[in-house]
């Protein structure tokens, strides 16, 4: 959601984080792959025929990266963040301490997680309500 706002190396390096968040758990689930898959079209083919599908050595100069990126860049990433830990209805303690710990490192407030936690919830309902409208 709004990754194509952000820069070429923004992208790369969000592709970066986000491999780290769904692999801090073991392999990625199938709905979290499929998310991936939208996630990868969204930034566009360029990017994905540049970038390497291996975690990087160094995720903390990932997030080293974002901590010094601009506001609106660190609230894009950390919404796509938390919509992979969103994506099913497993709550995973791991993803959570990790995703707090971006969190934290990108100086994001508790009212601003909640905002950017709110849209999630809101595009699931939306989705949700989409099913039932379309199914009946």
């Amino acid at each position: 959601m709004l990754l194509t706002l952000l820069n070429r190396k923004e992208k790369l390096k969000f592709l970066d984080l986000v491999m780290h968040m769904v692999s801090v758990d073991g392999e990625p689930t199938a709905i979290e792959q499929r998310l991936l898959n939208i996630m990868l079209a969204e930034v566009g083919d360029d990017i994905v025929s540049e970038y390497h599908f291996a975690l990087s050595k160094d995720l903390e100069e990932t997030i080293a990266y974002f901590v010094e990126a601009s506001p609106t860049v660190k609230n894009i990433v950390f919404l796509n963040l938390v919509k992979v830990t969103m994506v099913d209805d497993f709550y995973n303690t791991t993803e959570h301490f990790f995703l707090e710990g971006i969190r934290e490192r990108l100086a994001i407030t508790d009212q601003k997680k909640k905002q950017l936690m709110q849209i999630v919830y809101l595009e699931r309902d939306l989705r949700e309500k989409a099913k039932r409208v379309v199914n009946h």
